[in-house]
Order: structure tokens, then C-alpha cells, then sequence
């Protein structure tokens, strides 16, 4: 059985790999939507350092299409039936409660919520009511272009400064949540890389600042992977139509970064870029600071 003490307040930033069990995701949406695959990648991932495997079901990328409740519960309840037995720590990538409720019922041990709690109030809920570990996301509501449950909207504005508007929206997220009776010790927070933030000038300033997010005291899961601002980094500096695999190299140097700075885990899906990457920034931290 998971320690989830231990794993919430794991002194190393860790590696949780995504399996994106989706039709659309942007970078490897239709790829382990058969049930053998997704079990198979999600067991490689785990072969190749992956500390935790974060399941999602829905695409979250702007455009996407809202699946099921039907669709996501048997997608999530596959995947974590599968990989439950070969040892797997399961993260759960979901705003659906009755999603929520039935991995945890499953043996998945942590619930990834892009909106921190916000699309479906009885979400915190279900997770005060099981020992899990809940990641709480910084989150506006859809994005522009997005075709989800809520009207398009124009998400990227911080009046304040992107760094002290997400992290002061996000501390309020985590007052509901803790209103809802999630304990504190079972709380992780993300500053939601990409999400309502497109552009390098909302992204890099939230890495940069990595410490303000620290500094509450909670844990900080950082999703850098392939997001667009990467791509427009590389085509600052004159690489043009960037790939997935020099996608997948910033990434991975972002990944040393964040490790150097004491991030928790980096969300990746190249996990043995990452897995290398993070090996590098968590001994660099220990010696800078002997």
C-alpha cells in the first residue's frame, strides 16, 4: 500500500508520466485509446522511471470536446484495473466526481484536478472522503476557442501580474477545497502551465517564480510539457516547426530546472528525457545547498 505521507511530502521532485486515453489530445491524442495499449504504455512508462502515471480521459486543449461521463468512466476504470496490479501509483486526471469516486474505489491514490475544484463541486468532496492525495490546479474556466460546458471567453488577463494573480487565485481555490474538508497534508498545488496562460510571458514567469508557489507550504506539481509556449520559445530562437522530439529536449531541460528548485514531480510524456533531466536538478539541489 502507497504511502501517501510519504509521497506528498517526498523530498526528491518526481516524474509522473501522462497517459492521455483520449481522442484529441494535442500531442498524442488516438494513441492508447485501445485498453491494451494504454495499459502497456502506461507499464513502460513506469519501466522507464515514471514515479507516478496520471490518467486522463478528457482533453483539457482548447477546441476539445467534452466526452461522456460514460466514455471517461470506462476509459479511467480500464486503465487503473490494469495497472493497479503491476504496482502502479495512479494519479487521476478528472473535474468529474463520479470519475473521481470510482478510480479511488479502484485503488488510484491521487486525483489531478485541472479546474482546483471549481467545475464540479462535489469533487472535493469525494476526495475529502478518501485518504488520497489532491492535486488543486490554477484555473479560469475554459479557454478561448474551447468548446466545452461553459461559453468562450477570453482567459488570459492578469491585472496583477500573471505571477501574483495565479498564485493568489489559486490560494483561494485551495481555501474551497479545505472549506469542502480536504486536509491540508493531502493538498498539492499546480500554477496550471498553458492553461489560460498561452503566451512565454505568462508561463516563464510562474517557473521563474517557482519559490512564491513553494513558499505556502504545499507541494507543487509543475505541467510544462509540450505546451505551446515551448514551441514559441524554440521559435524565438529560430527553430521553425520544432518537432516533438526537440519539444520533448526543452521540456526535459525544464524539467532540471524545476527539480533544482524543489518542484514536487514534472508532468511529462517523455518520461526518459525527463527521468534524466530530473536525476540532474534533484543532485544539483542537494549540493548547492550542503
Amino acid at each position: 500500500m502507497t504511502n501517501l505521507q510519504a509521497l506528498h511530502d517526498a523530498s526528491d521532485t518526481m516524474v509522473m508520466g501522462v497517459l492521455n486515453i483520449t481522442e484529441d489530445s494535442f500531442s498524442d491524442g488516438g494513441l492508447w485509446l485501445d485498453p491494451d495499449k494504454a495499459a502497456q504504455h502506461g507499464r513502460d512508462m513506469m519501466a522507464a522511471g515514471a514515479d507516478i502515471i496520471d490518467i486522463g480521459a478528457e482533453s483539457t486543449r482548447p477546441g476539445a470536446k467534452r466526452v461522456s461521463e460514460e466514455d471517461e468512466l470506462k476509459r479511467i476504470t480500464g486503465a487503473v484495473s490494469a495497472l493497479i496490479p503491476a504496482g502502479a501509483v495512479l494519479s487521476i486526471d478528472t473535474t468529474r466526481a463520479s470519475v473521481a469516486k470510482a478510480a479511488l474505489e479502484g485503488g488510484a491514490q491521487i486525483i489531478n484536478d485541472v479546474s482546483g475544484g471549481t467545475l464540479d463541486a462535489d469533487l472535493p468532496h469525494v476526495v475529502a472522503d478518501h485518504d488520497c492525495l489532491y492535486i488543486v490546479q490554477h484555473w479560469r474556466g475554459w479557454l478561448a476557442g474551447s468548446k466545452g460546458a461553459n461559453p468562450d471567453q477570453d482567459t488570459s488577463v492578469y491585472e496583477h501580474g500573471v505571477l501574483k494573480d495565479v498564485h493568489d487565485e489559486l490560494m483561494r481555490q485551495v481555501d474551497g477545497v479545505l472549506a469542502a474538508g480536504v486536509k491540508p497534508e493531502r493538498i498539492i498545488i499546480d500554477p496550471g502551465l498553458g492553461f489560460s496562460k498561452p503566451g512565454i510571458e505568462h508561463n516563464l514567469p510562474l517557473l521563474a517564480g517557482l519559490e512564491a508557489f513553494r513558499a505556502t507550504g504545499y507541494p507543487v506539481l509543475i505541467g510544462q510539457s509540450r505546451k505551446r509556449f515551448i514551441s514559441a520559445m524554440l521559435a524565438e530562437a529560430g527553430v521553425a516547426d520544432a518537432d516533438m522530439a526537440e519539444r520533448d529536449n526543452v521540456t526535459a531541460g525544464l524539467s532540471a530546472l524545476c527539480a533544482e528548485h524543489g518542484a514536487w514531480a514534472v508532468r511529462v510524456h517523455d518520461v526518459t528525457k525527463s527521468r534524466a533531466a530530473v536525476i540532474a536538478g534533484n543532485a544539483w539541489r542537494k549540493y548547492s545547498e550542503q
